[in-house]
């Protein structure tokens, strides 16, 4: 399991957290998320055997949020 912190701009809301946690949550291979809507932050636990770093960030972008 790899853990990462991304910065990711553009979330303002609940709805955000939940949009976020709920996709990336159900992407194969991604054992836990959780949104800090106050600093910005997405914790992500993930099975690197199975999902790439890359596909996280590509799906938060799907969701209209920016990965910096």
């Amino acid at each position: 399991m790899s853990k990462e912190t991304l910065k990711v701009e553009g979330m303002s809301c609940g709805h955000c957290v939940s949009s976020i946690e709920g996709s990336v949550g159900e992407l194969n291979g991604v054992s836990s998320v959780k949104v800090n809507l106050d600093e910005g932050l997405v914790d992500v636990e993930f099975d690197t055997s199975k999902i790439s770093l890359e596909k996280i960030k590509e799906e938060i972008d799907d969701q209209g949020f920016d990965v910096v």
